[in-house]
């Protein structure tokens, strides 16, 4: 009687034992993220290595773990290797189709309309290939019987000019808008955001690759002042995480996963530039977060293949993988450290600009582009221009190809305006910018010095007019709702730049050549400066001054000019511009964008100087309720009721409310999932069922069959006393890769610190908007 009595006495079965206890259930889906959530590298990790263990475990059971033992430890190998070889062919796709409806806008060749103009000209009898040396390749006036020389040839060229440009700006805003609005802008920002351990599902989805590669052809070849190497990098990292989902060791893991994308993100830069070494160092620079050194090496390899697979398709028609291959037969002379640094001077002004007294009209048209470009971005997310995206490209493409096509400088594709102002002159140079009255009788004597003819006179007004061009439209451009990059036009503005300050060097040391500086080098009347060598070496100050990049920046030059010998110059431009830049603010492009978009990036390479502590910071604050879960008094009617009332991304598991001991922490996906599994699988669970964080089920019990949760529980979030500066606490956010941190003070529970409330404190103590932190 005394038994019948006890209502919470275990039951015995049909052999009078007592019931086994039963197992914990497992879930599937547990570990992963939402869309615009911050993972938690730690926990990924660990599961990871929970992973590893079971599999060198297994491995000596049978040949068949042993051989999925192989496959998982070679699977990173083949991940990145696969990325190598289909970003290469991609980037190569891209390449020719580029080049090819760039030329559309001139004329077509009629015998093989899909061939480029120096394609279409590979066969004719001139001597050498030059815009107007083809008869192959029919302008559009001479499709139409006329001229180009005449004012009807010049009429219909400009109009095919501009109606070609309007037809491919619009069609890449359409395919964006339409099929993946995620493929505009240049994705760089996105990239480092997404590498930091944010989810943004779809950024890096097949649609976008798709869009993205179409998208950026039209845009570049509509000639909109951009280029498409900024998007050859998210175009990469589409291809890595499409591929991570064949190997379930990275598609299931994001943390594991964000090491394919840096690995991709390298394959884009050693496709965009012909960089592979570069595209590493950019990786591990600029975009990635995490970068252990088997990410590395693997990153290396696949840049490696990847160059190799961009080699055999051979885009660009010549025995060169580089973009801009420069062969320059002077070295510099210790005076043009001057200029070089001065170079870098201007180069971070133009983007920073402001408060330099010495720096004049460069320092002025710094702060405009600077605080035009971050101005107009934030204009257009507010105003009503920003409702009708494929109208602002189209009034943007019409102003930019009207305003271009009577510059030759601005109407060339900007590529080869590049290597037009690295280029040398030689004797057979025809272009203005080589007009020196020089008396050049043959390829093998030297070039002499001389005076500026007319026709550089005429070029150096030209450039002028096409920098202030490129600026502005650069401005207006960076942004568009189309796929767009800021390496190119930036490169070109830094070229021109660097040309104009090499042609006064070139024109200084002429008039000149008594002076103790040139005595030496120039008194034999041989030409001694090398005018494309500044361009050079602006292009990369300016590119600098834009990215703050700075190692991987020189590599990338010197692999993309071929000029090795030129590494002194190209470092004193991009230390100067580095070192004034981040006078004026540390922030380059990307990371301005990444503020401006308010993504959760906790930059690794800023400092927190502040004094407060983890207390100040923490939540609940004053007024404040702080939800906890208990680890074995909570019906499944109270989690279901807290996740109703509450939308945090997860919860403190406790002792006890008396107690406030920690136990745990689980995250509300985990909860949920775990929770509708349960219903669905075990019978007899209700609202009044106990949900269990502990190892056990109480004894005795009887009652509706508990709900165990052990296994979705984090056993060791990572804590922090209520006294801990926030200077370590931001140092552990950046470095760990925390998604949260629980506030204890003597063992006991206090509160919670997430990724957001740091970001949101960093805005408060620099007096910014805190609520500009828009995403979890």
């Amino acid at each position: 009687m005394e038994d019948a009595a006890n209502p919470h006495q275990i039951p015995s079965n049909s052999t009078g034992q007592p019931p086994q206890e039963p197992e914990e259930q497992e879930f599937q889906g547990i570990g992963q993220y939402d869309d615009f959530h911050t993972t938690d590298w730690q926990r990924d990790i660990a599961r990871d290595r929970m992973r590893h263990r079971y599999i060198a475990k297994k491995k000596e059971e049978s040949v068949w773990d042993w051989v999925k033992s192989g496959h998982d430890a070679w699977s990173g190998w083949l991940c990145v290797f696969l990325v190598g070889v289909i970003a290469g062919a991609v980037a190569g796709m891209i390449d020719i189709g580029t080049s090819w409806m760039s030329d559309l806008r001139f004329g077509i060749c009629p015998t093989a309309f899909w061939f480029n103009q120096e394609q279409c000209c590979w066969n004719t009898n001139e001597t050498f290939y030059g815009p107007n040396n083809c008869s192959h390749f029919f302008l559009w006036p001479e499709v139409f019987g006329n001229s180009p020389e005449g004012a009807g040839g010049f009429i219909i060229s400009y109009l095919f000019y501009i109606l070609w440009s309007l037809l491919f700006a619009s069609l890449a805003a359409s395919l964006v808008m339409m099929f993946a609005p995620y493929a505009c802008g240049s994705g760089i920002p996105e990239i480092k955001t997404i590498l930091s351990g944010f989810i943004i599902r779809g950024y890096l989805g097949k649609w976008t690759l798709l869009i993205k590669s179409l998208g950026m052809m039209l845009a570049v070849s509509a000639g909109l002042s951009l280029g498409k190497e900024g998007p050859l990098v998210h175009v990469a990292c589409c291809i890595g995480n499409i591929l991570a989902y064949l190997f379930p060791k990275y598609g299931r893991n994001e943390a594991k996963k964000r090491e394919i994308l840096s690995a991709a993100a390298a394959v884009g830069v050693s496709v965009a530039f012909g960089a592979p070494i570069g595209g590493v160092l950019f990786s591990l620079e600029e975009a990635s977060y995490y970068f252990p050194l088997k990410t590395l090496w693997r990153s290396f390899f696949a840049a490696l293949v990847a160059a190799f697979v961009l080699r055999s398709i051979n885009p660009f028609g010549n025995e060169h993988l580089v973009l801009f291959y420069v062969e320059y037969s002077k070295p510099w002379i210790f005076i043009e450290l001057v200029p070089f640094i001065l170079l870098g001077v201007i180069g971070a002004v133009w983007w920073c600009g402001g408060g330099c007294v010495g720096c004049g009209a460069w320092g002025i048209i710094g702060t405009l582009f600077i605080k035009f470009n971050i101005r107009w971005c934030r204009y257009r997310k507010t105003s009503l221009l920003g409702q009708y995206p494929r109208l602002e490209v189209v009034m943007v493409t019409v102003i930019t190809a009207f305003i271009a096509y009577p510059n030759p400088y601005t109407r060339m594709n900007t590529s080869n305006l590049i290597y037009l102002l690295f280029s040398q002159c030689g004797v057979a140079n025809s272009d203005m910018l080589c007009d020196y009255q020089r008396n050049a009788t043959g390829a093998n004597i030297p070039i002499e010095i001389a005076a500026a003819g007319p026709g550089v006179l005429q070029s150096v007004w030209l450039l002028a007019l096409a920098l202030v061009f490129k600026c502005v439209a650069t401005v207006f451009t960076f942004g568009l709702k189309v796929p767009c990059g800021l390496f190119i036009p930036s490169l070109a503005m830094g070229a021109i730049i660097g040309r104009l300050v090499g042609i006064g060097m070139e024109q200084l040391a002429y008039h000149n050549q008594s002076w103790a500086v040139f005595a030496g080098e120039c008194s034999s009347n041989e030409n001694c400066i090398t005018p494309g060598l500044y361009a050079m070496v602006g292009a990369a100050a300016v590119l600098g001054g834009v990215t703050r990049m700075t190692v991987s920046l020189v590599v990338i030059m010197f692999e993309l000019t071929g000029g090795v010998r030129y590494i002194v110059p190209l470092m004193s431009a991009v230390m100067a511009s580095k070192w004034i830049g981040d006078a004026f603010g540390r922030e380059g492009i990307y990371d301005a964008h990444i503020i401006l978009n308010g993504y959760p990036f906790l930059d690794s390479k800023d400092e927190f100087s502040h004094t407060t502590l983890a207390h100040d910071v923490m939540r609940p604050g004053k007024n404040e309720s702080f939800y906890v879960i208990t680890q074995d008094s909570m019906t499944l009617g109270d989690v279901e009721q807290l996740l109703r009332e509450t939308d945090h991304n997860g919860f403190p598991v406790v002792v006890s409310r008396q107690s406030q001991y920690l136990v745990g922490f689980v995250a509300r996906r985990d909860l949920n999932i775990a929770i509708s599994q349960a219903k669905k699988n075990t019978e007899g669970v209700v609202g009044e069922s106990l949900v269990l964080f502990t190892a056990s089920v109480p004894s005795p019990w009887m009652g509706p069959p508990p709900l165990r949760l052990r296994k979705i529980l984090d056993l060791a979030p990572i804590t922090i006393t209520d006294q801990t500066p926030m200077e370590t606490a931001v140092d552990m956010f950046r470095k760990l890769g925390l998604r949260q941190t629980l506030v204890t003070h003597n063992g006991r529970l206090l509160g919670i610190i997430t990724k957001k409330d740091v970001l949101r404190h960093i805005k408060f103590l620099e007096s910014e908007d805190p609520e500009s932190v828009l995403f979890n």
